[in-house]
């Protein structure tokens, strides 16, 4: 048989399932999810095979209205991610509807010439009602060569969804071996990691005005792995909010990270974490590098 392999753009306004859609296409996790808009902060790959097929999922911050600097090269890795795909899919939050943020979004996309695809996710807690109002007011603004109604939770309507995927992507060889599932770095995901963990044991405490970086990251001599990462985080208020009293919130966010950085490397982990104030770290280029973001003016 014939082998294809395309890539196809992810995006969406933040907090659309973005992610989970991603882990779900290609089997299992590539990038990290929590409630929390914007958790996404880079583009990232995820590789999903579908028979023949190696579909490479371009995995995109939330676009929304950037006043940061932060904020404008998240926005900008999105619509980068856009540009060189074979194949644009919009992920539309079913019960949040279509506000500003996915108008804007909209306004963006209707001249591009991609192939273009609608996908109103969440669709298993959201008014059956409106999805189909809410798709006409969508497709009135931009218009869409295929529109699906999934749930990325749940699994409901992935599987047409995927194998549609696979059938529009075009004749070519692979771009990445059958048993890789992502273009990141080891270094990055075990970033990424410390940084889910934050977000989902901090919910509202700590905001955005944090950043995880791998400053070690070393194979023992048993197999194991020694990683030492920085927490930074802009006031000595927030630093006290992640160690939490007597240390106990560091040490929770420090062995859940752990644990599921074993479970995703499959050797034991040896986590070291240290929590520094750094007033302005949104505005260290080397840290936009380490993240894979490209610095913005």
């Amino acid at each position: 048989m014939t082998k294809r392999c395309g890539h196809v753009a992810i995006i969406g306004a933040p907090n659309a399932g973005k992610s989970t859609l991603v882990n779900a296409l290609v089997g299992q996790k590539v990038a990290i999810v929590s409630p929390k808009a914007q958790t996404t902060r880079t583009r990232m790959l995820g590789v999903a095979l579908q028979g023949d097929t190696q579909i490479i999922l371009v995995d995109t911050p939330g676009i929304f209205a950037a006043q940061r600097r932060l904020d404008r090269a998240m926005v900008a890795a999105a619509w980068d991610g856009a540009g060189d795909a074979d194949l644009i899919a919009l992920i539309v939050d079913g019960r949040a509807g279509a506000g500003p943020k996915v108008e804007k979004i909209l306004q963006g996309l209707k001249d591009r010439p991609e192939r273009k695809w609608l996908v109103l996710n969440k669709v298993d807690i959201a008014a059956k009602e409106k999805l189909l109002s809410l798709t006409s007011k969508i497709t009135d603004i931009c218009a869409f060569e295929q529109i699906y109604f999934i749930s990325a939770a749940t699994g409901d309507g992935l599987d047409e969804f995927k194998t549609a995927l696979a059938d529009a992507m075009p004749e070519g060889e692979w771009h990445f071996p059958e048993d890789q599932v992502s273009d990141a770095t080891d270094r990055l995901i075990a970033s990424e990691i410390t940084r889910e963990q934050l977000y989902l044991q901090l919910h509202e405490e700590l905001p955005y005005a944090s950043a995880v970086e791998t400053e070690k990251y070393v194979e023992r001599d048993d197999g194991s792995l020694e990683i030492h990462q920085q927490i930074l985080v802009a006031r000595p208020t927030q630093r006290a909010i992640v160690l939490g009293k007597g240390g106990t919130r560091i040490k929770a966010i420090g062995e859940a990270a752990r644990t599921e950085l074993a479970k995703l490397m499959g050797v034991r982990v040896h986590l070291y974490l240290h929590v520094k104030v750094h007033a302005k770290w949104d505005e260290d280029r080397s840290l936009y590098r380490d993240i894979g973001l490209e610095w913005v003016e």
